[in-house]
């Protein structure tokens, strides 16, 4: 079982590189780009989202039958990219809306990575704690924007932008860790 979690590690290491990236330069435009106007947000966080979600999708068939995490993974990619398609067509949704939506699948991915982390059998110790612990960032960021919707938007935007800035550079070690271990 390990060869073959170490097999599928190997093909779609670069992925969660490729996840890692797009996820600091969503933090670095939110937190140096305050002032977007919310269709803007809505635009960005689309993007990202719905990337993160085709990247699941993949990684996800890419792995079929070589660890049992694979459906999972493909459902939080297609619900990601459904989150956001959804809202790509409807950019003038409610503030309101857009919190629990996003929040909603913040803590949706934290729960799943820290369910990966503890399910996975080839990921070395310290790929494990780099999964556990983006894992509780994002659920932790879900849960305060959930439970503090009024704030203001460019209070909004720091969060998630600083969200990024930790979860990005955690993605990279974490496929670099990944791709060490692999070539060892």
């Amino acid at each position: 079982m390990a060869k073959k979690v170490a097999d599928n590690l190997a093909v779609n290491w670069w992925a969660l590189t490729l996840r890692g990236i797009a996820t600091l330069m969503f933090g670095v435009a939110a937190v140096f780009w305050p002032g977007l106007t919310l269709v803007t947000l809505v635009y960005l966080v689309s993007a990202f989202v719905m990337f993160a979600g085709v990247l699941n999708v993949f990684q996800g068939l890419m792995s079929i039958g070589q660890h049992r995490g694979w459906p999972l993974t493909v459902l939080l990619g297609v619900v990601e990219a459904a989150v956001g398609l959804y809202l790509v067509r409807h950019p003038r949704v409610t503030f309101a809306t857009f919190v629990l939506v996003v929040g909603l699948t913040f803590v949706a991915r934290g729960i799943f990575e820290v369910v990966v982390a503890f399910a996975e059998d080839g990921l070395s110790a310290t790929g494990r704690m780099l999964t556990i612990l983006a894992g509780l960032v994002a659920f932790l960021v879900g849960i305060l924007v959930l439970f503090q919707p009024a704030s203001s938007g460019v209070a909004f935007v720091w969060l998630f932008g600083l969200y990024s800035l930790i979860a990005g550079p955690l993605m990279i070690a974490l496929s670099l860790d990944v791709k060490k271990t692999l070539d060892q």
